[in-house]
C-alpha cells in the first residue's frame, strides 16, 4: 500500500512560546491537520478528512465560529483532501472508505465532500456526535457537518490485541494492515488508526496528543498552552494521560517497527511528508 501524508488545514493559533516552544510570545503558532490517503489494491482510503470544501467556502457556518477564532483556522482550497486527491490524479469517487479518529470540526469537516464512502468510526464517538448527550458535546461536534448521512460502519469495544493495546479491530471492507486502536480520552470514542506500510507500522494517534515532545523517551515535555489546551478539550482525562503513556512506551520500545504521530503536529508532519 502507497501513503500519502496530506495537511488538510493549518491553523495558526495565538501563544507562541505557550503552544510551540519555539521563540516569540507575541506570533502565531502553526497546527496542522494531519490526515493520510492510503492506496489500497481496492480503492483509495482517506483517515480524517480535515476542513473540508464547505469550510472554505463558509468558515464559521460550517465550522463553527468560536473554533476558527480560538484556533485562527483559515481554510484554503488548496488543503483540503478533495482537491489534494483530485491533484494526485484520483476522483472522489475513488475514495470508498474515511476512518475517522474523532468526530470534532477539524476532522470530520471534509466528510460531506465524499457522500458515497463508508464512514469508519467507534460507536461510542457516533452516538456522541450524532445524538449528543450534553452542552459539551453539542457544542464541540457539528450536526451539519453529519446532514448528509454518511454511510456509518461502526465498531464496539471487542477485539484483539496490537502492541499491547487491546480492542483493536479490523475494518469491514478493508484489508487487514488498517486497523483501529481505542484511545479514548480526548473524545469517548476517539480511535488511532494503525497502518501496515510494508515497511513497518504507521499509528496515526489522532487528538490522542498534540505536542511532538510528549513522545520524547528520554524527557518528555509539552508547553504550558498546549497542555492548557489539551486539558480543555479532552472528555475523560484519566484514560486520555494513560494513552499517552502507553503511545510513549510504544514509541520508546518499538521504534524500528511503529512510527506514531499526531494530527496536529507541525514537527511530526513535515518529517514524514518529506519521508
Amino acid at each position: 500500500m502507497k501513503v500519502h501524508h496530506l495537511n488538510c488545514g493549518t491553523m495558526r493559533a495565538p501563544g507562541g512560546k505557550f503552544l510551540d516552544g519555539q521563540p516569540g510570545l507575541l506570533r502565531r503558532s502553526e497546527l496542522v491537520a494531519h490526515c493520510l490517503l492510503i492506496e489500497t489494491g481496492d480503492g483509495l482510503v482517506l483517515v480524517d478528512t480535515g476542513f473540508g470544501r464547505k469550510g472554505v467556502a463558509n468558515p464559521g457556518g460550517w465550522l463553527g465560529t468560536p473554533f476558527t477564532l480560538m484556533v485562527g483556522a483559515k481554510p484554503v482550497e488548496v488543503e483540503t483532501a478533495a482537491h489534494q486527491i483530485e491533484a494526485l490524479g484520483h476522483k472522489l469517487e475513488d475514495v470508498r472508505h474515511i476512518i475517522c479518529t474523532h468526530l470534532d470540526v477539524d476532522h470530520a469537516g471534509g466528510l460531506a465532500d465524499f457522500p458515497h464512502a463508508v464512514v469508519h468510526v467507534r460507536t461510542a464517538e457516533h452516538d456522541a456526535a450524532t445524538s449528543p448527550s450534553n452542552a459539551s458535546e453539542k457544542f464541540r461536534f457539528r450536526a451539519n457537518q453529519f446532514a448528509h448521512r454518511p454511510l456509518w460502519s461502526q465498531y464496539d469495544e471487542a477485539g484483539d490485541e496490537w502492541f499491547g493495546f487491546q480492542a483493536v479491530r479490523e475494518l469491514k471492507g478493508l484489508p487487514p494492515e488498517i486497523l483501529l486502536v481505542p484511545l479514548a480520552g480526548h473524545t469517548k470514542g476517539h480511535t488511532g488508526v494503525a497502518v501496515d506500510t510494508g515497511d513497518g507500522w504507521l499509528l496515526h494517534a489522532g487528538d490522542a496528543y498534540f505536542f511532538h515532545g510528549q513522545m520524547d523517551p528520554v524527557k518528555p515535555h509539552c508547553p504550558p498552552g498546549m497542555t492548557v489546551f489539551q486539558n480543555m478539550v479532552q472528555t475523560l482525562r484519566k484514560p486520555r494521560l494513560e494513552n499517552v503513556e502507553r503511545l510513549r512506551e510504544l514509541s520508546r520500545e518499538h521504534a524500528d517497527e511503529v512510527t506514531v504521530f499526531s494530527a496536529h503536529s507541525p514537527v511530526e508532519y513535515q518529517a514524514l511528508s518529506r519521508g
